[in-house]
């Protein structure tokens, strides 16, 4: 009975520890990643005492975990930097008040955020509002041009009337000093309730929009912000004044439709950091780019060297309790191992793995956000 019990438990350890240490979980210098005589709870889904998670077969379809060889293979190399949009002053500017005064509505009322404009479209009205001291003296100057103005019209009658008698030049006279007198009429007539039309300077939507009825403004008081937002522009920073000669293509993280064309880089440092210009552009012409004016982004600068190591989509990298970048390997039918390893972003969609990660590995590029929330 006892030599029976004996081939039982021998038994029982070759079937759970044969069933779970499945091929290709090693790390990069060969090393089997599998934790001898680890405790395996295959009854279903969880995470087990070594940090590796069961997941029966059912629940990994149910997930859509999907796997895939990683070999290692070249890629450019890439740095992350800091940026943040800006608008194109090709395709975007301000409206701005040339001089105090309440603001009226324009022929479609006051622009709201998001609203379409066309170039040279009337958006608001600015109504001048002068001091006391200085409406007098239009009023005064006003009622004495219309006075000089009676008189002259009343000299060249009496002049058109003695035509023939009185010389030619005396009846010119009198109409051109009669025309002057109206134009100055006109003049200061229309400065006394004188209001300006503000203008959209381009086409495109109304990114800020600070106008309301009746509001009194100051002289260069920012009303409006219109911009394309099929045309807005990338401002990256960095401390390495030869990242810009180095970059080959960029592309804005979390972003995919969105295409960077470098532009240039600044000779002088601001702020202790040198700003490099990227110009953004929609893969779709018709739509716009889901970015905003002044809204922080990551741009992925690829440059013209190259890495090793093993391509894999970002989604496939995920973070582990301790904030420590992972990946998971299958380790085998329904076993998962994480696997801390560094990266480097290569595009918005990809990365490349360049330490802690064997070649020819079975890693899981679909669902592993999913796999690191078991508990």
């Amino acid at each position: 009975m006892k030599t029976l019990r004996i081939a039982i438990a021998w038994a029982t350890i070759f079937v759970v520890t044969g069933a779970h240490a499945g091929p290709g979980a090693h790390g990069p210098g060969g090393e089997h990643l599998d934790a001898p005589g680890a405790a395996v709870n295959a009854s279903g889904l969880a995470r087990l005492p070594d940090g590796s998670v069961n997941i029966p077969k059912l629940a990994q379809r149910r997930m859509g975990i999907r796997t895939a060889i990683a070999p290692v293979e070249g890629a450019a190399a890439t740095v992350e930097l800091p940026g943040r949009v800006i608008m194109n002053p090709n395709a975007g500017g301000r409206v701005q008040a040339h001089h105090g005064g309440r603001l009226e509505a324009g022929p479609r009322g006051f622009p709201v955020l998001g609203q379409a404009v066309r170039q040279g479209e009337v958006l608001v009205y600015t109504h001048h509002h002068a001091d006391p001291y200085a409406a007098a003296n239009q009023q005064a100057q006003l009622a004495e041009l219309r006075a000089n103005r009676t008189v002259a019209e009343q000299r060249v009658q009496r002049l058109s009337a003695l035509e023939g008698t009185v010389p030619r030049k005396d009846i010119d006279a009198a109409r051109a000093e009669l025309q002057g007198l109206l134009e100055r009429e006109r003049t200061i007539g229309s400065s006394v309730n004188a209001r300006e039309a503000m203008v959209a300077p381009v086409s495109g939507v109304i990114a800020r929009a600070d106008a309301i009825a009746g509001q009194v403004v100051e002289t260069g008081h920012v009303l409006f912000e219109v911009v394309d937002p099929r045309q807005l522009m990338v401002e990256a920073t960095t401390t390495d004044p030869t990242v810009a000669a180095r970059i080959g293509g960029a592309a804005l993280q979390g972003v995919p439709e969105a295409r960077l064309k470098l532009l240039g880089a600044a000779r002088s440092l601001r702020d202790g950091v040198l700003p490099i210009t990227f110009e953004a552009a929609s893969t779709d012409k018709a739509k716009g780019l889901p970015l905003a004016v002044g809204q922080p982004v990551t741009v992925i600068a690829t440059l013209n060297e190259r890495v090793k190591g093993i391509v894999l989509p970002a989604q496939a990298v995920v973070r582990n309790p301790a904030n420590e970048p992972i990946v998971w390997i299958k380790s085998g039918a329904e076993r998962y191992i994480p696997q801390p390893v560094q990266y480097q972003a290569l595009d918005a969609q990809s990365v490349v793995v360049t330490a802690g990660l064997g070649a020819d590995n079975r890693v899981v590029v679909q669902g592993a956000p999913l796999i690191a929330q078991i508990r």
